[in-house]
């Protein structure tokens, strides 16, 4: 099967294995690449401190070939994560969800793993969590043509045997769509936009967990949106009223980014979803900087 696959080529009248054969299936892989290795760091708070105020709670690594670390490195990080609640746009009542779509973090990794520049010996992927964001360092450049603003529809392996075996064991998305639902799971989760970046010498994806507002809601239970009200709204005033339980709170200019209404027609739900007592405007009326929230409880539901 390794000659079959080209694990095995013939170098100075020997056959030997190749670079990839061993990185995907050496059971001893630090003895041939110390840096095929992924790190997991855990920080309390939302900065990385040093020294005396050195905030690190949990700080594990892996050191397996490919094939293991990509079960084992996502299956790590799943268990670290926080379980928050997120309004059912079908229901109109909360429900529990993780801190980020499953997808978006495991494609994240497996990306990182099958991307990765593995000719950096003193380099190995690392992952970051905070309290509000979750970041995956990958040595090395975005590879050819790929670039930060057109990582969503250009496609090139840089290690592309790894990409392909990868690939055949339902690990990657070759076609790239596996980027693209990043994007797209985020977005349903009412989550900030993934942030593809290049500090350094490294690859960096930022997922955002919008903590702030959903502390608010675990705190209140009484934010669900009565079924009865729910029934009465239309497909728009569902469509705001999901968006600002799930963000905490909304100004007028996301609500019309996100629905593609104009500010007139949101503006006049808003209006009407107040009166329903469903949302409250945090703000003057006039305020350019205003918010709308749902109610709860202690403000009339």
């Amino acid at each position: 099967m390794l000659r079959a696959r080209r694990f095995y080529v013939e170098h100075e009248g020997k056959e030997q294995l190749t670079n990839a054969a061993v990185l995907l299936f050496a059971a001893n892989i630090r003895g041939f690449y110390p840096n095929c290795r992924v790190r997991f760091v855990r920080y309390d708070g939302v900065t990385e401190e040093v020294g005396t105020k050195m905030n690190i709670i949990k700080d594990v690594s892996f050191d397996e070939p490919i094939l293991r670390l990509a079960k084992k490195a996502p299956t790590f990080v799943g268990t670290q994560l926080r379980d928050f609640t997120s309004l059912d746009p079908a229901t109109g009542l909360f429900k529990t969800v993780h801190e980020y779509p499953e997808f978006a973090w495991t494609e994240g990794i497996i990306n990182a793993l099958c991307h990765r520049d593995y000719a950096q010996s003193g380099n190995y992927i690392l992952i970051k969590m905070f309290d509000d964001r979750l970041e995956i360092n990958s040595p090395g450049k975005l590879p050819n043509i790929v670039t930060v603003e057109n990582i969503q529809e250009t496609r090139y392996a840089r290690n592309p045997v790894i990409s392909r075996v990868m690939t055949e064991m339902g690990m990657v998305r070759e076609l790239n769509e596996g980027v693209k639902r990043i994007f797209l799971e985020m977005q349903e989760a009412f989550l900030d936009r993934p942030e593809y970046s290049e500090p350094g010498y490294n690859v960096r994806l930022l997922l955002r967990n919008n903590i702030h507002g959903r502390q608010q809601k675990t705190r209140e239970k009484n934010t669900s949106v009565k079924v009865e009200a729910w029934g009465d709204l239309d497909e728009l005033e569902r469509a705001i009223v999901t968006f600002i339980g799930n963000r905490g709170k909304a100004s007028i200019s996301e609500l019309v980014a996100y629905t593609g209404k104009s500010d007139r027609t949101v503006s006049r739900r808003l209006t009407r979803l107040d009166d329903m007592k469903i949302v409250q405007r945090n703000g003057k009326p006039r305020d350019p900087n205003q918010t709308y929230s749902l109610r709860t409880a202690k403000t009339g539901v």
